[in-house]
Formats: structure tokens, sequence, C-alpha cells
């Protein structure tokens, strides 16, 4: 095989060329792209640690303003319930005041009405101590035959009727 014997001769000139290629390879790629790459992937990082600290202010902010704003609907919700509370007290008071106004009306109808009641059962008591005392005198006229005053038939039916 002549390959194998010209081995002998050409190795040192491809270690040579090979040992060329590579340190040329080496230089061009660690001198002149690595760095590139590197910068790129250093940039990135910056980037991303930057696009992270810019969401947690923004979430930082929003808690905040999430805070803010129940803290606002709680004074608002206590403010309303506050209202409330004054409106049903100042719808109470006019509602006891008009049943005030009407309980006292009716108070003053049912006195009336009573007072009409109490002069009207005095005058038919009255009306009836007069016609039974005229009855009573009527019945011991016919009866007995004798004459009753009207003041002593008045007298007894009075007794009658109270005892």
């Amino acid at each position: 095989m002549p390959q194998i014997a010209q081995l002998a001769e050409t190795y040192a000139s491809q270690i040579f060329w090979l040992l060329l290629t590579f340190g040329l390879v080496f230089f061009v790629v660690g001198k002149g792209m690595l760095p590139k790459v590197t910068s790129t992937v250093e940039a990135r990082d910056k980037s991303v640690a930057a696009d992270l600290a810019a969401a947690e202010a923004a979430r930082t902010a929003a808690d905040a303003a999430e805070e803010a704003w129940r803290a606002r609907e709680n004074a608002a919700r206590a403010s309303a319930q506050e209202q409330v509370v004054k409106a049903r007290a100042k719808a109470a008071a006019a509602t006891e005041k008009t049943l005030a106004k009407g309980n006292a009306k009716n108070d003053e109808r049912l006195a009336a009405a009573e007072a009409e009641i109490a002069a009207a059962s005095k005058a038919a008591g009255a009306e009836i101590e007069a016609v039974a005392a005229e009855a009573a005198q009527d019945i011991v006229a016919r009866l007995s035959g004798a004459k009753v005053a009207a003041a002593e038939a008045r007298q007894a039916v009075k007794a009658a009727l109270n005892g």
C-alpha cells in the first residue's frame, strides 16, 4: 500500500496544518464569535432580570391599588350602612310620631264617645227610673187601690235597681 508508505513523509506536514487549522479556528471562534454570543446572553439575562423587576414592581403597585380600592369600598360600605341606619331611625321616628298623632285623635274620639255613652246611659237610666216609677205607681194603684207619691215610687225603684 503506497498510502502507508507515504505516511512517514507527510506526517509532519499534516500535523502542522492540523495545528494551524485548529489554532485558526480557535482564535476565530474564541476571540471573534464567543464574545458576541456571551454579550448576547448577558444582555438577554439583564433584559429578563429587568422584566422580572418591572413585573414585580407592577404587581406591588397593583396590590397597593387593590388595597386602596378595598379600603375605599369598605369605607363606602360603612357609610352606606350608616345612612341606612339613619334612614331607618328617621323613618321609625316619623312613623312613631304619626302613630302618636293617630293615637291621640283616637283617644280623643274614644273619650268623647265614652262621655256620650255615659251621658246616654245616665239619661237612659233616669228615663228607665222615671218609667219604672210611673209603672210602679200604676201597678200599686191597680192592685191595692192606694195612691203612691211620685217621690216614694222613685225612691223605691232606685233602691230596687241599686240593691
